[in-house]
């Protein structure tokens, strides 16, 4: 790891603990050079997966295309930096369960939606718009109805009316 001071080259590592996420680890390092001391974090990455987009094109499976439609949903709303590290692994770790070179971006999609479900609605909503292509308000609200009738409301909203 190279030192952010004086770019050496090596470092020691002095401590390492779990980060409070508990999905990473913290590593406390000293440079050999000048000795200046630095923290890492060291995290679980999908390697080797190649996404099929719907077109057909083939491209690397990259993090952060799912980091910033998620915090695109999640925008205002009250989700904290853990819980939404949390959201990011639940996602990856659904990938690695498929044990898959290749997934589908369709697939990708479910994945982030069946997990951002379970955490936000309206941040779901959000997103199923985009990732759905919603071409007009009924399809919002026939989604709408979905999300309501699986928490077990057990009423539908109607057009014009707002459940209370």
């Amino acid at each position: 790891m190279r030192c952010p001071v004086c770019y050496y080259e090596d470092s020691k590592v002095i401590d390492s603990r779990v980060a409070s996420d508990g999905l990473s680890i913290r590593r406390r390092r000293e440079c050999l050079k000048c000795g200046f001391r630095f923290s890492t974090y060291e995290e679980v990455e999908i390697l080797d997966l190649i996404v099929v987009k719907r077109d057909g094109r083939k491209e690397t499976y990259t993090r952060e295309k799912i980091v910033k439609g998620l915090r695109r949903a999640l925008e205002k709303r009250p989700i904290t930096e853990d819980s939404f590290k949390k959201l990011i692994n639940s996602i990856e770790r659904d990938l690695q369960i498929l044990r898959k070179n290749e997934v589908t971006s369709d697939q990708i999609g479910q994945i982030v939606m069946k997990n951002l479900k379970r955490v936000d609605q309206v941040a779901y909503i959000r997103f199923a718009s985009v990732y759905e292509s919603f071409k007009d308000a009924h399809e919002f609200r026939r989604e709408l109805n979905k999300l309501l009738k699986s928490k077990g409301t057990g009423s539908r909203v109607k057009p014009g009316m707002t459940k209370k």
